[in-house]
């Protein structure tokens, strides 16, 4: 079993656009230092990953994976904040997740036991994509809170839903780590 790096902060909120997600994701940093945690944003899109595939992997790591597994791994918890593309998740988000699992002889090792709490700012509904990601998460092993987010242009995200779900996701126990 591998040790436990020290976490460079207690939550990291994961950006799976530039955008509206982006936004989301900084308002949910806000909330969890208002709740005197420590949280830092990731911007899945600042990060050069090539698609996943066979032959991709077969070229070799990328050189930003190790840094991006490093970063993931030092912090206990997440967030992730994710647009929906076509009913699911985005490449970007599909792609870093895939790359990550390949790393070591346990794909699952990770995210096994990792809680982690999921919202969506989305164009359409958002509920596919949080579902998705949801069976993802919870077939790699995470912990994801019950609770989920979905706003859009009509339906903001409310400042006191963001604080429930720091609450929730603080509370929840990370296990199998």
């Amino acid at each position: 079993m591998t040790p436990t790096p020290t976490p460079t902060c207690d939550l990291l909120v994961i950006a799976a656009s530039n955008g509206q997600n982006l936004l989301l994701a900084e308002r949910f940093a806000a909330a969890a230092r208002e709740q005197s945690r420590s949280a830092e944003v990731l911007d899945l899109t600042a990060i050069y990953l090539p698609l996943f595939t066979p032959r991709a992997h077969a070229k070799g790591t990328p050189a930003a994976l190790a840094a991006l597994q490093a970063r993931l791994v030092a912090v206990p918890r997440w967030v992730i904040c994710t647009p929906e593309y076509n009913g699911s998740i985005p490449p970007v988000l599909s792609s870093a997740i895939a790359w990550l699992s390949m790393q070591g002889d346990d794909f699952r090792a990770l995210f096994n036991g990792r809680p982690v709490a999921i919202a969506t700012h989305s164009g359409g509904g958002g509920h596919t994509v949080l579902t998705a990601l949801r069976l993802q998460l919870a077939h790699l092993g995470a912990n994801v809170v019950g609770r989920q987010l979905v706003s859009n242009k009509t339906q903001p995200a409310k400042d006191d839903s963001i604080a429930d779900l720091i609450f929730r996701l603080n509370h929840l126990r990370a296990s199998g780590r």
